[in-house]
């Protein structure tokens, strides 16, 4: 029985079933001798569990043949530099920026290339996804970038911006696994596990062939071409095996609950329970325009930020943790992934209508 409920953004909760049957194969893996911590990536029986992690994962997301499925290291930080490097051949890519994150990789990306902004939601302090039905997109442009759902801001596209036919290319580190995925829509996916999948230190990305290349920006490290990893099977060198090891357990739990259709619905279900009760609320306030909500990630307010401090210290004294909003935006943020449950959300309502209730008139 979980003490607290952990509302943080990442690393955040993992399934708790996943964590015990861990705990019990810790020191000895299924009768090896050995924890998944101490033995050889190039062992058969790490080889079984790395194989066995992407089948599962494929099976989730029906991800196509033609699509390679990489487990890499470095976060979505690194991949804000790869994904360039494998794919400006033109040295030209369209950005669309909903966040922070996408801000990030933009600039990141304006090292290898000429970057467009096409669209862009800064404006209202990134509270919404703007109208990508009809970009400005120059026929030569290499690829076109977004944030899926942003984690800072509470936004996510619930319909994907219209290319105009060039590839695709998605940041899906905090809705990852949460909802089922089309995936031959996007030419690239990626994201850090640390959200909703496993712990921090594995970074997984779902490539189309054929923008797995050798012919990428020159001076592209090793480590960073995609075709190092996908030619490898994801073990050209020493990958974070304990941390696959523990997202292959998350996508046998994904698999166990009934496959995405069923995590997407119980996701619906605990984030309407959350925002049914922000539209209600006389004290409590979102921050997203209501069609461009996330599942995954609930930034609100009380519009004082003495009284928004005042909740979150009494909300950990209640054991709901890490409800603090980012540092850039301040406020509140709930982080509900596929790990939290239903009770974790219900039990932040009914205090956050006990705290609106004792401040009513103070």
């Amino acid at each position: 029985m979980r003490k607290v409920y952990n509302f943080s953004a990442g690393p955040a909760m993992l399934p708790e079933e996943v964590l015990r049957e861990a705990a019990e194969e810790m020191l000895d893996y299924q009768g090896s001798g050995m924890s998944v911590m101490e033995m050889s990536h190039r062992g058969k029986i790490f080889d079984g569990i790395i194989k066995d992690a992407e089948q599962d994962l494929r099976d989730l997301l029906s991800v196509p043949d033609n699509y390679k499925v990489l487990f890499m290291q470095g976060g979505a930080w690194t991949q804000f530099a790869a994904v360039p490097m494998n794919l400006m051949v033109n040295r030209k890519a369209v950005y669309i920026v909903t966040g922070q994150w996408a801000k990030k990789a933009s600039q990141e990306a304006a090292k290898y290339g000429e970057v467009i902004i096409a669209a862009s939601s800064e404006d209202q302090t990134f509270s919404y996804i703007p109208d990508c039905s009809d970009l400005e997109i120059p026929e030569d442009t290499d690829y076109v970038y977004i944030c899926e759902n942003n984690t800072i801001y509470g936004t996510k596209y619930h319909t994907l911006p219209d290319t105009k036919g060039h590839t695709l290319v998605a940041d899906v580190s905090s809705c990852f696994l949460s909802e089922p995925m089309d995936i031959t829509k996007y030419g690239v996916i990626y994201g850090g596990a640390q959200k909703n999948i496993g712990p921090a230190g594995v970074v997984i990305a779902i490539v189309r062939e054929d923008l797995i290349r050798d012919d990428v920006l020159e001076g592209t490290p090793t480590m960073l071409k995609w075709k190092t990893h996908a030619d490898n099977g994801s073990l050209f060198n020493t990958p974070p095996a304990y941390g696959i090891y523990i997202c292959g357990k998350v996508f046998k739990w994904l698999k166990a609950q009934g496959g995405l259709e069923a995590v997407r619905d119980n996701n619906v279900k605990k984030a309407a329970i959350l925002y049914d009760f922000l539209d209600e609320s006389s004290l409590f306030k979102g921050t997203v325009r209501r069609e461009d909500r996330s599942l995954m990630n609930v930034p609100f307010v009380t519009g004082n930020k003495d009284l928004d401090a005042e909740f979150v210290k009494a909300a950990e004294a209640q054991g709901l943790v890490s409800l603090k909003g980012h540092r850039s935006v301040g406020g509140m943020r709930a982080s509900i992934y596929n790990a939290m449950p239903i009770e974790g959300v219900e039990k932040l309502v009914s205090f956050m209508k006990d705290f609106e209730s004792s401040h009513k008139n103070g």
